[in-house]
């Protein structure tokens, strides 16, 4: 039996490093994107869309902190840095993110539309993942605290 908290261990630290490249790579394309070829299309658009198109410029870039500060914390937990009761704390949890509209997402162009459903999946997958491995309550569980002791000592 106690294989399976290593080996449970492992794979979320995987996961855990696989998803952190994952929103780095999105990030740097978010950026990139931003910066340059975003800023030209957005030129291009009506006032309205301009504006519409900064608010969504704002909410990927919101999305990608919190799930790459929800990172930080898991791989600071596989490091021993903090315990799983420390990540499970409201403040280290993933923050939430501002959905966007899906009118105002169709009239964006492409690469926009591309990038913004590119952050809220891996946003949706991270949350996902903050209440299977974080609990839904802020309250730790006893048992769970108790399997993390246990585990701790093996």
């Amino acid at each position: 039996m106690p294989a399976h908290p290593e080996i449970d261990g492992r794979i979320a630290a995987r996961l855990v490093d696989s998803l952190y490249v994952e929103a780095m790579l999105l990030a740097d394309e978010v950026r990139a994107y931003f910066d340059e070829p975003g800023r030209a299309e957005r030129d291009a658009l009506s006032p309205e869309l301009r504006v519409s198109f900064s608010c969504e410029s704002l909410k990927v870039t919101t999305r990608l902190m919190h799930v790459i500060a929800w990172l930080l914390t898991r791989r600071a937990v596989e490091a021993g840095e903090l315990t799983p009761s420390q990540a499970r704390d409201p403040s280290r949890r993933l923050g939430s993110a501002q959905d966007s509209d899906p009118v105002v997402i169709a009239e964006l162009p492409l690469a926009a539309r591309t990038l913004i459903a590119a952050s809220r999946d891996l946003y949706d997958r991270i949350d996902r993942l903050d209440h299977e491995l974080g609990g839904v309550s802020a309250a730790p569980s006893p048992a769970r605290d108790l399997f993390e002791r246990l585990n701790q000592s093996f």
